[in-house]
C-alpha cells in the first residue's frame, strides 16, 4: 500500500464499499484493482494541432506519463486548450488570446479539483499556456511541476517568425521581392516548437525555472530533442518527491522566488508580457507583487543576453551552451539570486546549481555581469499623466532614452498597421493605438504586426509607439505599452488628438502629454467611447471581470 499522505485528495475519491460507483467508472477508463492505492497525477497537456508550438506535446505528455507510472503512481492525463498568438497577430482573433490564459487555468482547476488528483504535471508551449499552467497550480497548491515543451530550431538563414513578421514591412517598403518574402515564410519554421527568440514563451520558460516550477535546464531545451525528452522521463520520480515530501506551489513560489524570476527575465531581455503573467502568477498564489517592484529589482539587474528581438541569437544557440543555468550560478555568486529557495527537486536553488559547469570561454552569447549590455532593467515602468497607474516600456538603451515627438492616434490596430505600410507615418511621430485594453478591446491584443512594420519599414529608431494593448515578445524598437488606466476606462491616452505633444523618459521613468488641465477637462467633457464592448460570450465575460494591466489583468 502507498504512503496514504500522499493520496490526501484521491483517497476519499476511491477508498471504501461507499465510493465503489467511483471506482467502477474509473475501471472503464483503465483503472486496475493496483491503480486504486496509488497516489493520482493529473497530467495537463496543451497538445493540439493549432500551433507547432504544441504539435509534438502529446508525445511529451506519453512520456511524462509512463514516468509517473514507473515509479507507482497513477497517471491520469487529460487536456486543456491553446491557441496561437502568431497566428492571430493582427487580427480580431488575438482578442482571444490573453483570455484563453484565464481559461487554461480555470480548466486546470476545474479538472484536478473534480478528479481529486494528488499531485499535477502540466505541459505547455505557447506564450499563454504557461501563466495560465502556473495560475492553475498555484490556485490548486498541490504537489505540482510545470513542464515546457521546448523551442523551436532556427530557420534557413539564422529566420525565425519575427524574420516573417518585419520580411513583410521590408516588401512593403519595396526592399524584397514577394518571392523572396514567400522563400522566408516557407523556410523561417523549421518544425514544432515555441518561437526561438527571448519572446514570450521562452521568457516566461526561463521565469519559471528560475522560480524554480521546473527541473533545471528545462527552459532551454529544443522542442524536439533527446534533452527534452529527457526532462519528461525525469518527471515521474521528481513528482514522487514532492508527494512524499509534501511540497506544494507555496513552498515555492515564494516572493524571493519571484525575484529570482524577475532578474533572470531582466538578465535575458526577456518580454514585456512577464510584467503581466508574473504579477498575475503571484496573485494566485498570495505573494504582494505590485508593477513597482519591476522598477525596484530593476535599478540593480542588469541585461546581458545578446537574444532577439533587440540581440542577435536564438534560445537553441543558448541551450548549446548550457541554457540559463550558468546564467544563475554566476547571478547566485555575485548575490543577484536567493539561493534558499526551494525548487521541484526537493532541493535549493543553491543546491541545484552546485555543479553547474561554466559557459565555454569562446561564447558570445551571454556577457559578463560587470560588462553588461545595459546596466539595468530594459523593462521601465513608466508613470505620469498618460499612465497614473504604470505602464510597461521596452527600452534597451539601443534606441535610446527618451523620445519627444507629435502624436498620430489610431483607434484600432489595423488602421494603424495600413498607415504604417502607406507610408503615412513619419520620423519624429509618437504612434498611439488605444481602445485595445483589457477592457476596450477586449482582450489586450499584441502589437507585433504593427512594431514589425515599423522595423521593416526602417522606421525603428524614428519614432516611438505607446498603446494601452500590449506587445509580442518579439516587438522592439521605442515601445510603451499597458498603459493604464486604459482608454475604454476615460484613462488620458483616449483624449489624445493628433499632434499634442507626448515625452517619453526612461530615465526620469515618466509618460506625459504636454497638455494643460484646463484642456484635459474640455476634452473629457467631450468624450465617448467609440468602441462598443461585446454583451455576450467569453469576450464579454472577461471584460466584465478583467483588472487593469497593472495588476496583471487577471479575474479574480
Amino acid at each position: 500500500m502507498a504512503n496514504k499522505n500522499k493520496r490526501k485528495f484521491s483517497s476519499p475519491l476511491v477508498d471504501g464499499p461507499e465510493q465503489a460507483a467511483s471506482r467502477s467508472m474509473l475501471r472503464a477508463a483503465g483503472f486496475t484493482d493496483s491503480d486504486f492505492s496509488k497516489p493520482q497525477v493529473g497530467v495537463a497537456s496543451t497538445w493540439s494541432k493549432v500551433t507547432p508550438c504544441n504539435i509534438h506535446i502529446n508525445d511529451l505528455a506519453q512520456l511524462v506519463c509512463d514516468s509517473i507510472d514507473a515509479v507507482e503512481l497513477k497517471s491520469v492525463l487529460f487536456n486543456t486548450i491553446t491557441i496561437s498568438d502568431g497566428i492571430s497577430m493582427g487580427t480580431l482573433g488575438m482578442r482571444y488570446s490573453l483570455v484563453s490564459r484565464e481559461v487554461i487555468a480555470d480548466s486546470i482547476e476545474t479538472v484536478v479539483g473534480c478528479q481529486s488528483f494528488d499531485g499535477v504535471v502540466a505541459i505547455g508551449g505557447c506564450d499563454k499556456n504557461m501563466p495560465g499552467c502556473l495560475i492553475g497550480l498555484a490556485r490548486l497548491n498541490r504537489p505540482a511541476i510545470f513542464v515546457y515543451g521546448g523551442s523551436i530550431r532556427p530557420g534557413s538563414n539564422h529566420s525565425d517568425l519575427i524574420t516573417v513578421m518585419e520580411g513583410i514591412g521590408s516588401y512593403s517598403n519595396n526592399e524584397i521581392s514577394e518571392k523572396e518574402l514567400i522563400a522566408i515564410e516557407k523556410s523561417a519554421l523549421p518544425g514544432p516548437g515555441s518561437c526561438g527568440g527571448m519572446y514570450t514563451a521562452n521568457t516566461m520558460a526561463s521565469a519559471i525555472e528560475a522560480m524554480g516550477m521546473s527541473l533545471p535546464g528545462s527552459s532551454s531545451q529544443d522542442a524536439v530533442s533527446k534533452e527534452k525528452e529527457q526532462d519528461c522521463k525525469d518527471i515521474g520520480p521528481a513528482i514522487d518527491i514532492l508527494l512524499e515530501k509534501d511540497i506544494k506551489p507555496s513552498d515555492i513560489m515564494t516572493e524571493a522566488a519571484f525575484e529570482n524570476a524577475i532578474r533572470v527575465v531582466i538578465a535575458l531581455g526577456g518580454s514585456t508580457n512577464a510584467v503581466l503573467h508574473l504579477l498575475a502568477m503571484a496573485k494566485s498564489i498570495g505573494v504582494p507583487l505590485s508593477i513597482d517592484d519591476f522598477e525596484k529589482i530593476g535599478e540593480s539587474s542588469p541585461l546581458v543576453a545578446d537574444l532577439r528581438p533587440s540581440g542577435h541569437f536564438l534560445m537553441s544557440e543558448l541551450n548549446e551552451i548550457g541554457g540559463i543555468q550558468p546564467l544563475m550560478k554566476r547571478m547566485l555568486e555575485v548575490g543577484m539570486l536567493n539561493g534558499d529557495c526551494l525548487t521541484v527537486t526537493g532541493q535549493t536553488l543553491e543546491e541545484n546549481l552546485k555543479d553547474v559547469e561554466p559557459y565555454p570561454a569562446d561564447q558570445k552569447i551571454i556577457y559578463p555581469l560587470d560588462k553588461p549590455i545595459k546596466k539595468d532593467s530594459h523593462l521601465k515602468i513608466l508613470k505620469g499623466n498618460l499612465a497614473k497607474e504604470g505602464s510597461v516600456a521596452k527600452i534597451t538603451g539601443k534606441e535610446g532614452l527618451s523620445f519627444t515627438g507629435s502624436a498620430r492616434v489610431f483607434n484600432s490596430e489595423e488602421d494603424t498597421v495600413q498607415a504604417i505600410y502607406n507610408s503615412e507615418i513619419k520620423e519624429g511621430d509618437v504612434i498611439v493605438v488605444r481602445y485595445e485594453g483589457p477592457v476596450g478591446g477586449p482582450g489586450m491584443r499584441e502589437m507585433l504586426k504593427p512594431t514589425s512594420a515599423i522595423m521593416g519599414m526602417g522606421l525603428g529608431d524614428k519614432v516611438a509607439f505607446i498603446t494601452d494593448g500590449r506587445f509580442s515578445g518579439g516587438s522592439h524598437g521605442f515601445v510603451v505599452g499597458h498603459v493604464t488606466p486604459e482608454a475604454a476606462k476615460g484613462g488620458l491616452i483616449a483624449l489624445i488628438e493628433d499632434g499634442d505633444e507626448i515625452t517619453i523618459d526612461a530615465e526620469k521613468g515618466t509618460l506625459d502629454a504636454k497638455l494643460s488641465s484646463e484642456e484635459i477637462e474640455l476634452r473629457k467633457e467631450k468624450w465617448k467611447n467609440p468602441k462598443p464592448i461585446p454583451k455576450k460570450g467569453v469576450l464579454a465575460k472577461y471584460a466584465k471581470t478583467v483588472k487593469s494591466a497593472s495588476e496583471g489583468a487577471v479575474t479574480d
